[in-house]
C-alpha cells in the first residue's frame, strides 16, 4: 500500500511538492532573483502553484545571477535588464527533474520562506467579508422605523468607503456587532425633541459612554449622519450630535462669563463664572442700560479671561469665552444677546478652527463685528521665532469675507498664530469698552456698513 507524501515540513508550499526533491541546486544566492520574481506574481494572482499560463520576469545585472537560470528559462543567457516572457507549464517540467511534484510556486515559496498567494487570498476575504457588512448594513436598515431622521443608503456605503470608513469597520474586532450597535442608535435617534447623549448611548449599548467621542461607534453614526445628508461633513462632533437632537451634555462646558450675566443673576464683580448649556439654551439676557457702552466681547481662550481679571475695577469688562470652537447653543446665545440690544466683537485664533468659529458666529449673530482679525493683526500676533512652529491647514481654511487679505495673508505665512500674541491690544479694547476703530465693521448681516 502506498502511502501519500508528507506535508511540507515549513508549512510553504500546498500538496507536499517539496517532497523528495532536490532543491539545494535551484536555491542558490545567484538564481534567488528569479524565485522572488515568481513569488511576487503568485501573490498578485493569489495563484500558489504557478504551473500554467505565463508571466515575465526582467534579468538582473549580475552575470552570474542570469547564468545561474540557463536551462530553467532559456538556452541563452539574458541581457543586463532583458524582460523574459515564461511558460510556466515548460518551467513545471524542468523543474520535475529535481522533484516529482515540484511546481515554480514551490519552489519560490522555499526560496523567500513564506507561503505564496496569500496577499490575493486576504483580498479575496476582505472583499467577501465587505460585501457581508454591506448587504448587513442594508437588513438593518429595511428595519428601521420610518420616522429615522438618518436612514442609511448604497450611496452612503460609497461615501464610507470613499472617506476610510469601510476599512475602520474591518479593523474593528467585532463589525457585525459596531454596524448593529450603529443601527440601534438611529433607531433611537429622536425625531423630534433633544435626548443626552449617554442617554442614548445607554439604551443602544448599555453603556453610557458607548458614544463618547473617540469611538469607533460614535464615529460610524456621525459618518452614516453625514452620508445622508442630515449633518454634513466637516461640522464639529458638537454641531454634528446637536443637529441630530443629541446633546453632549447641558452641564458641562458653555461659556466662560465675566461682567455679562443672564437676566436676573447677581453676581460679584470680577468674579468669572461658567454658563453651562443647560441655562444657555433657557436664559434671557438683560438689555443694556445705554447705547454706548454696549458692547460684549466674544474670545476664545481662557487666557483672555485671566488677564481682564487684572484690568482696574472701575472698568466694566463685559467677556464672554467659548473655551475652544462654540457649539450651537452657545451661537444660539449669543444671538439672543444681541437680539437684547448688546453689540458682539467676537475673535479667536488665527487657524483653520478659529476662523470657521468666527465666520460662524457673524453668520448667526445679528450685527456681530470681527474684533482684532484683520490681516495686520493676524501679523502682529506671530511669534517671531516660536519652538516649533504649527503648520496651517489651507484644506479648511476658508475665506474671509469680513478681510479678505486675511485668508491670502495666513497662507502665504502657512503658520497659525494665537490670541495671546495680541493680548495688550485686546486688553486695551476690553479697557475702553469698545473694539479698536481699526477693527473692520463691514461684514454684518443685518446692519451692514455700521461701525463701532
Amino acid at each position: 500500500m502506498s502511502t501519500a507524501p508528507a506535508d511540507c515540513p515549513q508549512g510553504w508550499c500546498p500538496g507536499a511538492a517539496c517532497h523528495g526533491a532536490r532543491l539545494d541546486s535551484l536555491l542558490t544566492p545567484e538564481a534567488r532573483w528569479l524565485w522572488e520574481q515568481l513569488a511576487a506574481r503568485a501573490d498578485t494572482r493569489g495563484e500558489p502553484s504557478m504551473t500554467a499560463g505565463t508571466t515575465v520576469v526582467t534579468a538582473p545585472q549580475g552575470a552570474g545571477e542570469r547564468a545561474a537560470v540557463l536551462g530553467l528559462i532559456g538556452t541563452r543567457i539574458l541581457a543586463p535588464g532583458q524582460r523574459c516572457k515564461i511558460r510556466l507549464d515548460e518551467l513545471t517540467l524542468r523543474l520535475r527533474r529535481h522533484g516529482a511534484r515540484l511546481t515554480p510556486g514551490a519552489v519560490a515559496a522555499h526560496a523567500v520562506g513564506r507561503p505564496l498567494g496569500s496577499a490575493a487570498a486576504e483580498r479575496a476575504r476582505q472583499a467577501a467579508r465587505t460585501t457581508g457588512l454591506r448587504q448587513l448594513r442594508a437588513r438593518l436598515t429595511a428595519a428601521l422605523p420610518g420616522h429615522a431622521p438618518v436612514r442609511p443608503s448604497d450611496e452612503g456605503w460609497e461615501e464610507l468607503h470613499r472617506t476610510g470608513r469601510v476599512a475602520r469597520i474591518l479593523q474593528h474586532p467585532a463589525p457585525e456587532e459596531l454596524l448593529r450597535a450603529a443601527a440601534e442608535v438611529l433607531r433611537l435617534l429622536p425625531s423630534g425633541g433633544r435626548v443626552d447623549r449617554r442617554m442614548l448611548a445607554f439604551g443602544a449599548t448599555g453603556d453610557p459612554h458607548g458614544l463618547n467621542g473617540g469611538t469607533a461607534l460614535a464615529g460610524l453614526v456621525l459618518a452614516e449622519a453625514a452620508a445622508a445628508k442630515p449633518t454634513g461633513p466637516s461640522l464639529p462632533p458638537r454641531t454634528a450630535w446637536a443637529r441630530l437632537g443629541v446633546d453632549l451634555d447641558s452641564l458641562g462646558g458653555g461659556l466662560l462669563s465675566l461682567g455679562i450675566h443672564p437676566d436676573g443673576w447677581r453676581v460679584p464683580a470680577r468674579h468669572p463664572c461658567v454658563l453651562p448649556p443647560y441655562t444657555l439654551s433657557q436664559a434671557t439676557w438683560p438689555k443694556p442700560d445705554r447705547e454706548e457702552g454696549s458692547w460684549v466681547f466674544v474670545t476664545e481662550n481662557p487666557s483672555v479671561t485671566t488677564a481682564a481679571l487684572a484690568l482696574p475695577a472701575d472698568v466694566p469688562v463685559r467677556l464672554l469665552c467659548t473655551v475652544g470652537t462654540p457649539s450651537a447653543v452657545e451661537v444660539g446665545a449669543l444671538a439672543r444677546l444681541a437680539h437684547s440690544g448688546w453689540r458682539i466683537a467676537v475673535r479667536a485664533d488665527f487657524d483653520h478652527a478659529g476662523i470657521q468659529h468666527v465666520r460662524a458666529v457673524l453668520d448667526a449673530v445679528p450685527g456681530a463685528h470681527p474684533w482684532r482679525m484683520r490681516a495686520d493683526d493676524y501679523t502682529n500676533s506671530l511669534h517671531p521665532s516660536p519652538f516649533e512652529p504649527g503648520e496651517l491647514d489651507d484644506d479648511h481654511l476658508g475665506d474671509t469675507p469680513w478681510d479678505t487679505p486675511l485668508a491670502a495673508t495666513m497662507r502665504a505665512c502657512g503658520r497659525p498664530a494665537y490670541e495671546e500674541g495680541l493680548l495688550d491690544q485686546l486688553l486695551a479694547d476690553l479697557r475702553q469698552g469698545y473694539p479698536s476703530a481699526s477693527t473692520p465693521a463691514t461684514y454684518s448681516r443685518t446692519t451692514p456698513g455700521e461701525r463701532p
